[in-house]
């Protein structure tokens, strides 16, 4: 049976409820205006669940309501989870900041550097893990009208046998820029999972199944919904300028998480549901353990949620486009870290860090205030005008905490 989290009044953790209900009342305030279908949200403190809500629709067609235990695809919040299943194997010495990604994955060896169309230039030194482990090693997604993403789009990567493969066939394509020099939003994630697999001889499902979605109780994540869980997949959404939300078919990346993938995401495979997130992210507020079983060592965590990019990219602003990091913050390992919050504009602790995902989960640890928080939609392209959920409760959530 999959350990809850402890309920608590709000009082009793420092909470106050009615600033709780104002969190509440702007997310439906989305709803209400038809930004989205429904949200379910989890706010614990100290170790204890102060509020678990349930707002609004899975279907708005059919009228269907969200349920705690609805399933969501949460895409890139899959990266912390990739994260911690790295430094599980960091705990056990089988990897080191400072190794080249070739030491792993031999294909990397003979990395070079985009230069223009049918051009490369070499590398100014090896790619690492801890550059793969930041979004500054060279790699791209393969997903922009970039011309370095030419190569990543002519190797479908995606169409790999394994991951294995999927791992070779990126170490033999060329950089997108010279490793250490920039961040770029990046199939890092995925690399990593190569990795992994290439260091224990596991399958990247079987490792976070036995090492982290079992020892904390995660009975509903997994990189697919089976059969018998099918019923609870929330609908997706996407919005539209024109059209308001729109109900997608099906998912527009990585698959149907209906049947176990090919090629598993580290970067974005992973469907999960609100208490189960909420078990992963009290573990890491924990330092590594979570009702008594240890996860990680403390200074797997603090490595982890760490800043470990150069003052230089942090003044000078890091990324592109949407994926691009906002002042007053930086980057840990596979999550964002608030280096400043006052620079940031969000009243949350220092040293708070966090990730979204595609669809709208997201979610964020503050070891200042000893507090954790997850949301869960599932819509797409945030347009003008529709609040980005993250900021959204991190601002009304402010003034919640009373001591």
């Amino acid at each position: 049976m999959a350990r809850d989290l402890a309920d608590a009044k709000p009082e009793e953790i420092g909470l106050i409820a009615a600033v709780l209900d104002g969190v509440d009342a702007g997310l439906q305030a989305e709803i209400d205006k038809g930004a989205l279908a429904g949200a379910v949200t989890l706010v614990a403190r100290h170790g204890r669940v102060a509020r678990r809500s349930i707002l609004g629709r899975d279907n708005i067609g059919r009228g269907t309501t969200l349920k705690r235990d609805t399933i969501f695809r949460i895409y890139s919040m899959t990266k912390p989870v990739m994260a911690v299943a790295m430094m599980i194997l960091h705990d056990r010495g089988l990897w080191k900041p400072d190794d080249p990604i070739e030491k792993f994955l031999p294909s990397f060896a003979h990395a070079r550097v985009f230069a223009g169309p049918g051009e490369t230039a070499p590398v100014e030194h090896a790619p690492t893990l801890r550059e793969l482990l930041t979004h500054t090693a060279g790699l791209s997604y393969g997903a922009s009208d970039a011309p370095f993403d030419a190569p990543y789009k002519a190797a479908h990567l995606w169409g790999s046998a394994t991951l294995k493969e999927f791992g070779e066939k990126i170490g033999r394509l060329p950089l997108a820029y010279q490793p250490g020099t920039k961040w770029l939003y990046s199939l890092s994630m995925d690399v990593q999972g190569a990795i992994l697999e290439a260091l224990t001889g596991e399958s990247l499902p079987d490792f976070m199944r036995r090492h982290i979605f079992e020892p904390l109780g995660m009975v509903d994540t997994a990189f697919y919904a089976p059969p018998d869980k099918v019923a609870r997949l929330a609908t997706l959404y996407r919005t539209s300028k024109s059209r308001g939300l729109v109900e997608l078919e099906k998912p527009p990346m990585l698959g149907d998480n209906l049947s176990p993938p090919t090629v598993p995401s580290g970067g974005g495979g992973l469907v999960s549901t609100l208490d189960d997130y909420a078990r992963f992210a009290q573990m890491l507020l924990d330092k590594g353990s979570f009702n008594g079983v240890r996860v990680l060592s403390p200074e797997a965590v603090a490595l982890m949620s760490a800043n470990h990019l150069p003052d230089w990219m942090l003044e000078k602003g890091f990324g592109v486009g949407a994926m691009q990091i906002r002042p007053g913050f930086g980057y840990g390992y596979n999550c964002a870290v608030f280096t400043d919050p006052v620079k940031a504009g969000l009243p949350v602790g220092k040293g708070t860090f966090e990730w979204d995902g595609a669809a709208g989960t997201w979610f964020w640890v503050d070891p200042a205030n000893d507090l954790i928080y997850v949301g869960m939609i599932q819509r797409f392209a945030v347009t003008e005008g529709v609040a980005n959920t993250q900021q959204l409760t991190q601002r009304l959530l402010a003034d919640a905490i009373a001591n």
